[in-house]
């Protein structure tokens, strides 16, 4: 069965979550404490479609608590193309000045449309890319499963029938040669679960919606456990 874009009831209750969200992560700030210690690796955070960096401010200060080099993007708002430049040459970048920076693989952590980022550039630089977690990222199916495409054509001045953004479609399904995590929601009201993750990546359900969902504490939680459990692997 082809998924389909969650419903317009799930789409107004965004709002009514993200906050909930929020004052729940103030309830439960005290049991994150308990988290996996970091082990100084570097991390990126990227962003969701029109989010800066500021937006993803909380998880970064988490992972840094924990131990972890965590960083932002440095690239402003995430507009697509406009953000990245051409054929991402500005992500391709960030990964490689990072990793030489610090003589170590860089772990990706993507948010949304920062997730499917993510989880190209883990094709792209396997020997620079150390692991990649998404979260609620639509990276495996057809983006007119999700309540927000034409926003995203709009913003970005990208089109999801253009043969280049189909061909990167393509690529996002197939699992890259690092180790990946898809943190999702089957309750998320902008992007259908069914599209956030592969039956070939470890996968997370989370009860949340899709704003703030980076702020959840069982996101974050979430996201302190994989890392953990990756340090222990390695």
């Amino acid at each position: 069965m082809t998924p389909k874009p969650p419903s317009k009831w799930l789409m107004a209750a965004e709002m009514p979550r993200a906050i909930f969200g929020a004052v729940e992560l103030v309830v439960k700030s005290r049991g994150l404490r308990s988290a996996p210690r970091g082990d100084g690796r570097p991390v990126i955070i990227l962003p969701g479609l029109v989010n800066p960096d500021w937006a993803n401010l909380t998880l970064r200060r988490y992972l840094r608590k924990l131990g972890y080099d965590a960083r932002g993007w440095g690239l402003g708002h995430n507009l697509g193309a406009k953000s990245t430049g051409a054929d991402g040459a500005k992500l391709d970048a960030l990964v490689h000045r990072v990793h030489v920076e610090t003589g170590r693989k860089v772990t990706l952590i993507g948010i949304s449309l920062g997730g499917m980022m993510a989880r190209l550039m883990a094709h792209r630089w396997p020997d620079e890319v150390a692991e990649v977690i998404t979260i609620s990222s639509p990276f495996a199916g057809d983006p007119r499963a999700t309540n927000v495409w034409r926003v995203f054509e709009w913003l970005t001045g990208e089109r999801i029938d253009d043969p280049k953004v189909r061909a990167d479609t393509a690529v996002l399904a197939a699992e890259p040669p690092v180790p990946t995590t898809a943190i999702w929601s089957a309750s998320d009201g902008l992007v259908s679960g069914a599209i956030c993750r592969t039956d070939n990546c470890r996968s997370i359900e989370v009860k949340s919606g899709h704003l703030w969902v980076q702020m959840r504490a069982s996101v974050l939680r979430a996201v302190a456990e994989t890392l953990g459990q990756s340090r222990q692997i390695w």
